[in-house]
């Protein structure tokens, strides 16, 4: 049984609460912490938390905590990580894992030494549907994969955490690494040639929206885009010399079609994707079994892909000018 302490009690975190709480027969929720105590109290009473602490420290000391679940601003990560980690303590941090590559490296470091795991919850690395799409890739059934789109755009520049630089704001950093996990899942092994990209930014001095053009080794190109402002269809499409691959929402992969290379593309087959519980499960999961295997980083999103990811956005935010969290006070 996986005991799991929960730091931050947002939006996000209610929904991995109320999923662990579908998981009993392998995950117990033992505490929760805010520093604010009435919210974690609050937290605690709504979905049946063992202890609600009023410091992060407290949990962090909590001997009955196997694993601590954080699910703060991603500008705290490192912070929060590094102190954790200090007490011996697993960790599952949510997207964006850290504000950059350095501080992510930090962290690493820190966690082989202690011998703890340490893992990013972005939940679509560990979903079945990874394995579905690459599984129709590498069969050649779409032929030689020329072009791959992804987009994601949500309406929530109104959130602290998009619009405050401070707080590690912005498209990319929050929604931009979706379809870019998207596309970097879909090239599994491939070697990036080139990035370019565009950002439109607000006055506070982060991206609103973003674009983001790969080039790999192998010929394929990427075009991405990201936006806090609007809603869009949220769809991969990974083309083919012999079809192409259609993906609703690369945020939570709902259905894959799989077309023809007609030039009227013909239906070919249409994958819907369920999940035991809604997604979030995959992620507990490969933390409980790899902490029960002694390993300290998940094979669905090792260390190395999660360092490839915030060197990409990092290259991406030089270009641009957008310095984030701790980069403020340098």
């Amino acid at each position: 049984m996986l005991r799991i302490g929960i730091i931050g009690c947002g939006n996000i975190a209610g929904t991995l609460a109320a999923t662990m709480l579908k998981m009993s027969d392998r995950i117990t929720i033992e505490a929760v912490a805010s520093r604010d105590k009435s919210k974690s109290e609050e937290f605690a009473s709504r979905f049946d938390v063992k202890k609600a602490y009023g410091s992060y420290e407290e949990l962090y000391k909590d001997p009955d905590v196997d694993l601590v679940y954080i699910a703060t601003p991603h500008a705290f990560h490192a912070e929060q990580m590094l102190e954790a980690i200090e007490h011996g303590k697993n960790i599952l941090a949510e997207k964006a894992f850290c504000i950059n590559a350095g501080e992510a490296e930090e962290v690493f470091n820190a966690a082989a030494e202690k011998k703890v795991y340490v893992g990013e919850a972005i939940w679509t690395r560990y979903m079945p549907s990874r394995k579905m799409i690459n599984d129709i890739i590498r069969s050649g059934r779409i032929g030689k994969v020329t072009t791959i789109t992804a987009n994601l755009g949500y309406k929530i520049i109104h959130k602290p955490r998009i619009s405050d630089p401070a707080l590690g704001g912005g498209a990319l950093l929050d929604i931009g690494v979706y379809p870019l996990n998207f596309v970097l899942m879909a090239t599994e092994g491939d070697q990036i040639k080139s990035i370019a990209g565009l950002a439109v930014k607000s006055e506070s001095g982060i991206d609103l929206r973003n674009t983001i053009n790969l080039t790999f080794e192998s010929g394929t190109m990427a075009e991405i885009f990201s936006d806090s402002e609007c809603v869009s269809d949220r769809k991969g499409w990974i083309y083919g010399t012999e079809g192409s691959i259609e993906v609703e929402n690369v945020n939570n992969p709902e259905r894959i079609r799989i077309y023809s290379a007609d030039r009227n593309p013909v239906l070919l087959e249409t994958i819907t994707i369920e999940h035991e519980i809604n997604g979030y499960e995959y992620e507990l999961d490969t933390a409980a079994e790899a902490i029960a295997n002694n390993k300290l980083e998940p094979e669905a999103m090792p260390w190395r892909e999660t360092l490839r990811v915030l060197r990409i956005t990092d290259a991406l935010r030089s270009v641009w000018g957008i310095k984030l969290g701790s980069e403020l006070k340098g």
